[in-house]
């Protein structure tokens, strides 16, 4: 239950808070007709929602990374209740669909132009690219509708055909951890940061309000477990707050942001924040979508953008400009004994934690500044692009350098400087981007994505990052995390036998020309994946899986001389999806994988098998796993992607022995309410202790509840 704290925020806080947001303008915007909200999932979308987490969990698997797909899955959901109509949409609004490429876009452009609106969905296929499973896959998201309108609102018509959302989410551990742990109170004065100041349990709250894909206005809010809730250092409730006002299409403004927000440009070389992807089992989707400025509504605390920007069309042109400018989290070395601000930091901070003394002081304690601008020529089938932004410290960058990073950004100012192009003639889509930041590192990557044949598609891209290419705000393709000290080039496969036979694979070789972390000498490596799919029916899928990677780090023997030696990380899996009657649907999973580093060897394997009941007839659908992992330790570890609430995001590893379970849980009380709730429990066999530091759990078993209420308005 909320305490009377909580209750009395959200009511004289935060819901006046969300609808101040709601006074704008009258103003004209061209737009499509829009399908009613989608219905409750009925049993022959079963399958189709499976393979829509399915996609999620190829996308983002092969960064061996816990990151946050929070933003992507939100998007397709929003997608599933007002779906696109195919014969309105354009190329920006099919690119929010991850499941199609610009080629397959370009080609229903083409295909609209010269034969006029679609009839059906099954017209599609006698579009180049789309086949019966592309079409399946994005059926959920799109419809066919002949009901093409231009569309005139004011602030009555944003009110009555508006849609509101807020969610509330409560996520707590069972097991006490020791930075809740009592403690003395003479040790605890002697070592403030030995204990977390706040309360165990994470608590999110978010209120967004959508006019179609023209308007959005938001606020998130969110405590980590062990900050402090409206005591302390956040008397005014939750430590993290992000809130965006949205506009698009309006007349000759594409696009407003104020408030928060990410600017994604290009492939990425330049300027991208927020999420991306790299290398996938789907192979040939290497190419990114920059979607310009979009809203921001995730709860990482510092990779974002807080102020204002706008992009104006005029004709085929488009010109963006924007301003950020927030405090950042950091180590800081050094403080004005007067102004207590931040002369001089060593890092900048990630992860968004103030629990203890220690990171409240690093609580944005520098000042971080973002301007820039982008110019885009447009057509069709083409366009060209530069973008380029000048960026400041409120403090002296000061790095703790060593040879293999002294070409790392450590300075208080930087820019950075890039142009984008993409064309696509016929079956071919060509792309790429260039950028030059303010010490002269340069960054260029080329691609190109080719149907060759309605059953073979490949694509190609090779980068060269200099290794003192220096950019902030960069997610590019990549081996790397970082824009630079790379070279590389990437062959993708995607080869179609029959209705039901199917191959996906990539080659990646790549080389580090100077030195990185635990790697004193310039290296190569290398990365395959290939991965074959049957899927005899619509209601049954299985694949084969085989993924070797070898990335040379320093020997493991320090005794001697370090010398680069072999790692490879193979991986094995077989999976398969298949419903046993209408209501229910199994999913089975095993996995091996083979690591060795020099004379170290450790393997390991996961077996789960999954459960989903999802019914027309009943207002509840649940999803249960049982897993059991054995690995020799950390370098074996295996990820798997595990359902979660609406909108949150669940992707963790299995390390060392033991076996996990969890239930994940919704009832839906009518249309606008529904409750969900997840239990998860792992329990070792092998380890008597769980974690480390404040974290650490004196115990075998890790448990983890979480209850979300959804309402909608």
């Amino acid at each position: 239950m909320l305490n009377s704290e909580v209750r009395s925020s959200i009511n004289n806080f935060i819901l006046p808070l969300f609808f101040a947001g709601l006074l704008c303008f009258p103003f004209t915007v061209s737009g499509q007709q829009e399908e009613p909200e989608t219905p409750p999932v009925i049993p022959e979308q079963i399958l189709e929602e499976d393979d829509f987490h399915q996609r999620i969990e190829n996308l983002i698997e092969e960064s061996d990374e816990e990151i946050d797909a929070t933003e992507l899955i939100e998007e397709l959901e929003l997608l599933r209740q007002r779906p696109l109509n195919l014969n309105a949409a354009s190329a920006e609004d099919l690119r929010r669909i991850f499941f199609l490429n610009d080629i397959q876009i370009n080609n229903l452009i083409v295909h609209r132009s010269r034969f006029g609106n679609l009839i059906s969905m099954m017209e599609l296929q006698a579009i180049d690219g789309f086949d019966l499973e592309t079409i399946r896959r994005i059926q959920p998201f799109v419809t066919v509708s002949e009901v093409v309108e231009r569309r005139r609102f004011n602030i009555s018509d944003i009110m009555e055909r508006g849609n509101s959302q807020y969610f509330l989410r409560y996520q707590q551990l069972f097991e006490e951890q020791r930075g809740f742990s009592p403690i003395d109170s003479e040790e605890l004065e002697e070592n403030p940061n030995a204990r977390y100041l706040g309360s165990p349990y994470r608590l999110y709250s978010r209120y967004r309000f959508s006019y179609y894909n023209n308007l959005s206005i938001g606020v998130t809010a969110e405590k980590d477990p062990g900050e402090e809730f409206f005591r302390g250092s956040q008397p005014y409730g939750f430590d993290f707050y992000s809130a965006h006002f949205y506009l698009r299409d309006a007349g000759r403004i594409k696009t407003l942001a104020v408030g928060d927000y990410q600017v994604q440009f290009g492939q990425g070389l330049t300027l991208w924040s927020g999420l991306a992807f790299g290398k996938s089992s789907e192979a040939i989707n290497v190419k990114k979508n920059g979607l310009g400025l979009r809203p921001y509504t995730s709860v990482d605390e510092n990779n974002f953008m807080r102020g204002a920007g706008a992009t104006v069309s005029l004709g085929n042109f488009e010109f963006t400009g924007f301003y950020s400018g927030k405090g950042r989290d950091a180590n800081v070395i050094e403080f004005d004994t007067i102004s207590q601000e931040a002369l001089v930091i060593t890092s900048l901070q990630q992860t968004g934690l103030h629990r203890t003394p220690r990171e409240l002081e690093n609580k944005n304690s520098v000042r971080e500044t973002f301007m820039g601008s982008n110019i885009t020529y447009r057509r069709q089938n083409f366009h060209i692009g530069i973008t380029g932004y000048y960026m400041e410290l409120g403090a002296e960058f000061r790095r703790n350098l060593s040879f293999y990073n002294q070409f790392d950004f450590n300075d208080r100012t930087n820019w950075a400087a890039g142009a984008d192009y993409n064309y696509i003639v016929r079956n071919f889509n060509i792309f790429g981007e260039a950028a030059i930041s303010r010490n002269g590192g340069y960054a260029i990557l080329n691609g190109i994505m080719m149907s060759i044949d309605p059953r073979l598609s490949m694509s190609i891209l090779h980068r060269r990052f200099s290794p003192d290419y220096q950019s902030l705000l960069s997610v590019a393709f990549s081996e790397n995390t970082r824009v630079a000290n790379e070279n590389g080039i990437y062959l993708g496969l995607n080869a179609r036998f029959s209705r039901e036979w199917t191959l996906n694979a990539y080659a990646d070789h790549f080389t580090f020309p100077w030195m990185k972390f635990r790697t004193y000498a310039p290296s190569r490596g290398y990365d395959y994946l290939i991965q074959l799919n049957y899927r005899p029916e619509r209601n049954l899928e299985m694949y084969a899986r085989y993924r070797i990677r070898n990335k040379p780090l320093n020997s493991p023997d320090a005794s001697v001389i370090r010398y680069l030696d072999d790692v490879k990380r193979q991986n094995i899996r077989l999976h398969a999806s298949y419903p046993v009657s209408p209501s229910f649907t199994f999913r089975n999973r095993v996995e091996l994988v083979y690591f060795e580093h020099g004379s170290k060897k450790q393997t390991g394997y996961l077996i789960y098998q999954d459960i989903g009941y999802r019914s027309f007839a009943s207002p509840w659908a649940i999803t249960a796993r049982y897993a059991i992992f054995d690995t020799d330790g950390f370098d074996a570890r295996i990820y798997a992607y595990e359902n979660d609430v609406l909108y949150a995001f669940s992707f963790p590893f299995y390390s060392d022995k033991g076996h996990r379970a969890y239930i994940v849980a919704r009832y839906r009380f009518n249309r606008n309410l529904d409750l969900q709730a997840r239990f998860a429990q792992t329990i070792y066999t092998n380890r008597n202790q769980i974690g480390s530091g404040l974290d650490l759990i004196d115990g075998n078993t890790r448990t983890e509840i979480k209850a979300q209420m959804r309402l909608r308005f």
